[in-house]
Parts: C-alpha cells; structure tokens; sequence
C-alpha cells in the first residue's frame, strides 16, 4: 500500500518525504490517495472537506469509524509514523525514550495507543526486541516548540549581555 501511494504521489511531486506524508497535509493526501484509487468516497463527506481543515475532519471522522475511507488513511497515516517513529529510533538509539510531538499526535492518541502503531515501530527484522524496550510518548503541550525557542532565545540573550 505504501508503495503505491509514493507511486500515486510521485505523479505530483517530484520528491516525496516523509515530512510530506506525516503532516496534515499528508493526511489529506493519504485520503486523496484512497478516494482517487478505491473510488470510495461517500458524497456527504466530500461535501465536508471544502468547508474545514480536511485533515481535522478525516481524523475526526476516522476516530469515529466512519466513514471507511477515512479509517484507511488514519490507518496508513499511523502505520508510516510507526515505522519513520522506529527507524529514528534506531538511528538515534534513543534508549531513553521517543519524544512525538506536533499537532496532530495529541488529536489521535487512541490510535497512537493502539497495535497499528506498536506494530509498525518495532518492525525492523532483528531490532524487533531492541525496539520494544524504547518507550515513546505524546508530548500534549501544544506550544512545545514555541516554548523551546523561547527558552533559547532567552538563553542567548543571557550570554551576550555584558
């Protein structure tokens, strides 16, 4: 599945990240993917999506189980966020723990806590066993990142004063 959505999006963009899929705009996306190659969009939900944040409302709606198309992408969505979450993981030898943060971490945590994403984290062949030990979190703070910057710029501030 995953390779024919880098396929399907490879036809509109000449690099495709995981910083492009793991976004909300790459929920959108992962959704487009699905409605454009399973042709399973319901009409009352199609109505929706020009009228709000599209990945706020597939979220939402998936959480809720309906409508399918939905659930597939949140459900692709976390499956490749397991999998990058692992393979930082791996890189960084965070024994200490993974750190997800951002905006839509928080809005989906039932799903984060759920088998799709643990599945997908330690599948990486014979680090299964060194994966399963790092524990990951959901930072719910959603001004993290502004309160880090802060926290530099006061630091800088500090050592260039007299």
């Amino acid at each position: 599945m995953e390779i024919e959505l880098l396929r399907y999006l490879r036809s509109s963009y000449l690099h495709v990240s995981f910083e492009r899929i793991l976004s909300g705009e790459g929920l959108h996306l992962i959704y487009q993917f699905f409605r454009d190659t399973q042709k399973n969009e319901p009409t009352w939900f199609a109505e929706q999506i020009p009228t709000g944040d599209p990945a706020a409302l597939i979220a939402e709606a998936a959480l809720k189980g309906k409508p399918e198309i939905c659930v597939q992408a949140l459900d692709l969505f976390i499956s490749i966020l397991g999998g990058e979450a692992g393979n930082l993981a791996l890189k960084t030898l965070s024994l200490g723990g993974l750190f997800l943060a951002g905006g839509i971490p928080p809005k989906i945590l039932p799903k984060l806590r759920g088998e799709a994403f643990k599945r997908a984290f330690v599948s990486k062949g014979r680090y299964k066993r060194l994966l399963s030990q790092i524990p990951v979190s959901v930072i719910l703070n959603d001004k993290v990142g502004l309160l880090g910057a802060a926290s530099v710029a006061a630091t800088m501030v500090k050592s260039s004063e007299p």
